[in-house]
């Protein structure tokens, strides 16, 4: 399966694993972490010429637009500025955020036919988020 099979289809979330332990791991306040933790997001992959546009609705619209391998700043969820990366894997996005004190955040997104997972890391605390194909 490629990612341009799934360009312009809409995934729901549908069940976290270790979610808020790892938004605290991240730094994120109580309140931030509550509201995410409580969000029902949607993500949607498009592409624009070469650029990739991510589109997730937490709490708030997020739209990332990327080149695949070419670095950009990026604001995270706790509101630091971040060096961001993402490349392309077969049908996975791997998204490395770098910011100034050498924090480390790894996002992977796979994408599968009726699905996708995403694994989160930081400090060495995991999380995986699993969204649905909407109809």
């Amino acid at each position: 399966m490629s990612l341009n099979e799934v360009l312009g289809k809409k995934y729901k979330l549908e069940k976290s694993e270790n979610f808020d332990e790892y938004l605290k791991a991240s730094g994120l306040t109580i309140q931030l972490r509550k509201e995410l933790f409580n969000a029902c997001p949607v993500m949607v992959l498009e592409k624009e010429g070469a650029q990739y546009v991510l589109s997730n609705t937490l709490f708030k619209n997020s739209v990332t637009k990327f080149t695949p391998g070419v670095e950009f700043d990026y604001t995270s969820l706790n509101g630091r500025p971040v060096k961001t990366t993402i490349s392309i894997n077969g049908n996975t996005l791997h998204e490395v955020q770098k910011d100034a004190d050498g924090t480390k955040n790894c996002i992977d997104r796979t994408f599968k036919p009726n699905e996708v997972q995403v694994v989160t890391s930081v400090n060495g605390v995991n999380a995986t988020r699993t969204y649905k194909l909407q109809a």
